[in-house]
């Protein structure tokens, strides 16, 4: 979860393409806030080991644009 910006989509996509090159984009689903101030991202991700998912989260987690990783 982010503010709404325009290229949050695009940096989290990007994330996590640096990292699990299989992330299909186009199951990600994406829902707004009750006053539009922030986005909330599902994002559906296929990992193999717990090393892989913890780097994605870690990779996600840092990034000053995403507020929340869950």
């Amino acid at each position: 979860m982010g503010e709404v910006h325009d290229a949050f989509t695009s940096t989290v996509i990007e994330i996590i393409k640096q990292k699990n090159e299989k992330f299909d984009p186009s199951t990600i689903e994406m829902k707004g806030s009750s006053e539009g101030r922030y986005i909330s991202l599902t994002c559906f991700v296929y990992v193999t080991s717990k090393p892989e998912l913890d780097d994605i989260y870690r990779s996600l987690s840092s990034h000053p644009m995403i507020k929340v990783v869950l």
